[in-house]
């Protein structure tokens, strides 16, 4: 058997997992108390959900689609940035019987204060969310606890069996586990109030955080340049299934790869070489520009590109070198992508204040 040093495995570029945090989660666990994990924050979803009556209004391709409530709606503070679903995490579809979907966000700052990154779990079925602040825990020498915002754009997010793997760009992703969902006790009114107050905890007015358990660091050997990861996506078509990530570009001198690296189905981690170091086992150059998502389903690739906040988004698909694109597909500022095999649709979700939908589409519309 190879190893992520040796052939198949492309060299170049390569990433390397930190640490596991345990000490650092047992210790913000010691103040928040056991963790609700999944289940527990599931029951105490919040927030609604409003189907749209008309999706195909929003995109040629668009089947379905949803919007947040009225503030998430508008809000210039966080901004929407990658999805993935329980048809990712559970090869039933589902957990629990729901069937949710999982975004990422990023803190704009336009405000002054940068608040980090959260993920939000939608229960589409019972059309109501809950938003969760990602939080880095650390202890210093004297093994005091202090608690940091999880500062990345968070571009993707790919929900692996139990872990919630996040883009960090040039930084590589971090890795969080669901069932580290804690509650927060006391009020959550407090939206520029963040860290430890004695043993009270403050999150930015979130009522659950999760804590980052470790993080895939991004390199590259001599004469190669790091790879950005933009977005990811998970190939469940691929055996053993595989973990996809892409790079954004505005400027034309800029990468626009695509790679695909292992993942291990049963812990759903990237195997390591002897070297401790991941390597991909395949990096394609014939990426899009602009791209902001990326997605393998029916066999080829299907990737999402802005054109900005008011002209509607467009998809392309196929072979990398060889996409052809459909304009008008989506609603304006489409970013990451997730695809549902048993429906056979691909789902993505839009960035921009007043405009923001989570929608699905049929892959067919693009063969």
């Amino acid at each position: 058997m190879s190893t992520a040093s040796e052939s198949p495995y492309v060299r170049g570029v390569h990433l390397e997992r930190t640490d596991e945090n345990v000490r650092e989660i047992d210790a913000l666990a010691g103040l928040l108390g056991e963790p609700a994990g999944l289940a527990g924050l599931l029951t105490d979803l919040k927030w609604e959900l409003r189907r749209s009556r008309v999706p195909r209004l929003l995109g040629r391709a668009v089947r379905e689609a949803y919007r947040w409530d009225a503030h998430d709606e508008r809000d210039e503070q966080w901004y929407p940035q990658g999805i993935s679903t329980s048809a990712d995490s559970s090869e039933t579809g589902d957990v629990d019987g729901r069937r949710v979907v999982v975004t990422t966000w990023y803190s704009t700052g336009r405000d002054g204060t940068k608040r980090g990154s959260r993920v939000t779990f939608v229960d589409l079925d019972s059309g109501t969310y809950r938003h969760v602040l990602l939080v880095s825990p650390v202890l210093d020498e004297t093994g005091a606890l202090t608690l940091r915002p999880t500062t990345i754009h968070a571009g993707g997010v790919v929900w692996a069996g139990p872990y919630l793997h996040i883009a960090a760009t040039s930084r590589g992703f971090v890795t969080a586990r669901v069932d580290d969902i804690m509650r927060v006790p006391g009020d959550d009114d407090h939206p520029d109030r963040f860290g430890l107050d004695g043993t009270r905890v403050h999150s930015y007015g979130h009522r659950y955080v999760l804590p980052v358990r470790f993080t895939y660091r991004a390199h590259a050997e001599d004469g190669h340049q790091k790879l950005r990861y933009s977005f990811m996506s998970l190939d469940r078509g691929s055996d053993p299934p595989a973990l996809v990530a892409g790079e954004y570009a505005l400027d034309p001198d800029a990468t626009t790869r695509l790679a695909r690296y292992e993942l291990d189905p049963h812990t759903w981690q990237i195997p390591a070489g002897e070297d401790g170091y991941s390597r991909p086992l395949a990096i394609d150059h014939g990426g899009v520009r602009q791209m902001q998502g990326a997605v393998i389903a029916g066999g080829r690739y299907h990737v999402t590109v802005s054109h900005g906040p008011w002209m509607p988004g467009s998809m392309y698909a196929g072979r990398p070198g060889a996409m052809r694109g459909r304009r008008w597909a989506l609603p304006m500022g489409p970013e990451d992508l997730s695809y549902w095999p048993s429906t056979d649709r691909l789902w993505s979700l839009t960035e921009h204040p007043r405009r923001r939908w989570i929608v699905a589409m049929d892959r067919a519309w693009f063969d």
